[in-house]
This record gives structure tokens, C-alpha cells and sequence, in this order.
């Protein structure tokens, strides 16, 4: 069975589950009580304000308040231990990112006091949004094709910027760098807003950062987007190109994902009750309209399919770091 159909017929069985998960969930009286969703980051960041779109819909769709509990430091990480050893009870999920699950453990594994994969439960992803590769004006380059030609004429000249060493743009850029066979040099900091300001303002060549940050500066003409991440334009930006549309980069994708997950062990029906909730929140038109406005797309993957999102993830992560020799620690 090819991987697309497996896809599909998982998609379809966890479908067909939600009716009767959702009963069962009410028969044993869930929720009786209102729901932590923890956010591992700070309060008014991107993960934040995306995880706050969605609570009072939820709310509505659970009959019980859904309220953000911020657990923000290294990196995401001792929020998503917390979560980890929430009770499995349905009370207590995590709002999740690529960055503490996917990420840390491999480029800072000292650090992480959890296992992503064995010590929670995907629930469903609620949307993605894309990267994009953005460069300063002064660049004599327009296209990807004509900036993977003037890196390749002066190995090691160019520079890019992204918010610290071992993070998903850091990642992403490395991926950018190792498909394209170019040599960029790498200047970590401390966060995307700065490293934007840097790019417009000529002290940074390059840069990969989140559509939604950067995309008032392209719109201004203040940077150059070369393209996103995304293996399809975004509808929030058509008229940037995908990375991949380039021949070099053929097939590159790398979305940044949003997504619920539970404590290992959360009952099934419970499970089931998110995703139902989950599901209806994203069909909503105001919360589209209001996700699209920060260039994320309504996307639910749920249940094993998410599982197996995650761990193909998870494996062209390692692929980049190992490349690249990343280590955070």
C-alpha cells in the first residue's frame, strides 16, 4: 500500500471514530472540569497568539473552559516536560511546535527530560505555516536560481541569519544551504525580530524566518523573499515562490506545524473528543479567516497519521543535523 493511501485510510478511520469517541467521552462525564492547554513559549509570541485563537471555540466545542497556562524556557522544553508529567487524564494537554519535540532532542539532548514519542500521544495538528528565505535588497541576486549562482561563485562570502543555533530556522536554513550545495556562513540570534531588522537594515545577507513575521517587510520592499518553505505556495502570499520550484531544490518542504498532544496513556474517548473539537474550530469561517491572517493554514491531522507526520519529521531533522554537525549544547 503506497504511503498516500495509508495515509488516507487512516485519515478516514479516525473520521469515522469521532461520533462514537465523542459519545463515549460524554457518557464518562468528560470534561467535568476546565482544560490546561500548556503553551511551552511566552505569553503574545506567534505559538501563543495562534493557541489563543482557537480556546474559546474549543471551549464551546468541550462545554468546559479550555485556559492557556504559559510554561515559557529553553526553548520550549521545560514546558513540554510539564506536560509530559501532567496526569493522563484529559485536563492537561500540550499546544505544540516542532521546536521542544523534534528538535531539542537531537541538538540539545542533555537538556530534554522527556521522550517526544513515548511520553505523549498525538492528538491532531490544527494548522502549518511556512518559512521563507528573505534577503537584503542590495542582494544582486532576484530569483533563488540567480542566489544559489552568486553563492556558489563566492563560497563561504554570503551570510544568514536565524534565531539561535539549533532551531527549526536554523534547521530549515541548513536544510536550504545542503540541497542547494552552497556554503553560507551562519549568525545566530537571539530572536527573529532582531535578525529581520538586521537583513533590512544591510547588516545580514540572508535570513529564514516565519512567513508571518516577515511578510509586512516584503510587502514594504524593505527585504526580498526568495521564496517559502512550503511544498505549495502560500495562499496568504501567492506571489512568493516555493523553495522548490527551483530545480536544485526539488521536493524541499518544511512547514512549521501546530499541534495538540496528550500525556501517554490519555483515554482514547478523550482523545477522540479533541479531535472532534479540534475538527470544528477549524471549520469555523471566523477562525480561518483569523489563522490565515497570520499566515497559517487550517490543516487536522489526527491520530496515527499525526504519529507518523511526527516521526518522518523527526527523520529528515536528523539527517540535516548529522549533516551539519549541529549541536546546541
Amino acid at each position: 500500500m503506497s504511503a498516500a493511501r495509508a495515509f488516507f485510510f487512516r485519515s478516514t478511520a479516525a473520521a469515522l471514530a469521532l461520533g462514537a469517541g465523542v459519545a463515549a467521552a460524554q457518557a464518562q462525564g468528560y470534561p467535568a472540569k476546565p482544560i490546561t492547554l500548556i503553551v511551552p513559549f511566552s505569553a503574545g509570541g506567534g505559538v501563543d497568539a495562534t493557541a489563543r485563537l482557537l480556546t474559546a471555540k474549543l471551549g464551546e466545542q468541550l462545554k468546559q473552559p479550555v485556559v492557556i497556562e504559559n510554561v515559557a524556557g529553553a526553548a520550549g522544553t521545560i514546558g513540554t516536560q510539564k506536560a509530559a508529567r501532567a496526569p493522563a487524564d484529559g485536563y492537561t494537554l500540550l499546544f505544540a511546535v516542532a521546536s521542544p519535540l523534534n528538535v531539542a532532542p537531537l541538538v540539545a539532548p542533555s537538556a530534554v527530560r522527556y521522550d517526544s514519542f513515548k511520553d505523549f500521544m498525538p492528538v491532531a495538528t490544527v494548522g502549518t505555516s511556512p518559512f521563507v528565505l528573505i534577503g537584503k535588497t542590495a542582494l544582486p541576486a532576484h530569483t533563488t536560481a540567480e542566489l544559489i549562482q552568486l553563492a556558489k561563485a563566492q563560497p563561504g562570502k554570503l551570510n544568514f541569519g536565524t534565531d539561535g543555533v539549533g532551531t527549526s530556522l536554523h534547521i530549515t536554513a541548513e536544510m536550504f544551504k545542503q540541497r542547494a550545495g552552497i556554503d553560507l556562513m551562519h549568525v545566530p540570534y537571539k530572536s527573529g525580530p532582531q535578525v529581520l531588522t538586521d537583513v533590512a537594515g544591510g547588516q545580514v545577507d540572508l535570513a529564514v524566518l516565519p512567513l508571518s513575521l516577515a511578510q509586512p517587510f516584503v510587502k514594504d520592499g524593505k527585504v526580498r523573499a526568495f521564496g517559502v518553505t512550503s511544498a505549495a505556495r502560500s495562499p496568504s502570499a501567492p506571489a512568493i515562490p516555493a523553495l522548490g520550484e527551483t530545480p536544485e531544490l526539488k521536493g524541499l518542504e518544511m512547514d512549521a506545524w501546530l499541534g495538540v498532544l496528550a500525556p501517554a496513556g490519555t483515554p482514547a474517548a478523550v482523545i477522540s473528543a479533541w479531535v472532534s473539537a479540534l475538527d470544528a474550530t477549524l471549520k469555523d469561517p471566523e477562525i480561518a479567516r483569523k489563522l490565515a491572517d497570520i499566515a497559517v493554514k487550517p490543516q487536522l491531522i489526527a491520530g496515527p497519521a499525526f504519529a507518523d507526520y511526527l516521526a518522518k519529521e523527526r527523520k529528515t531533522i536528523a539527517g540535516v543535523v548529522q549533516t551539519a554537525g549541529i549541536k546546541a549544547e
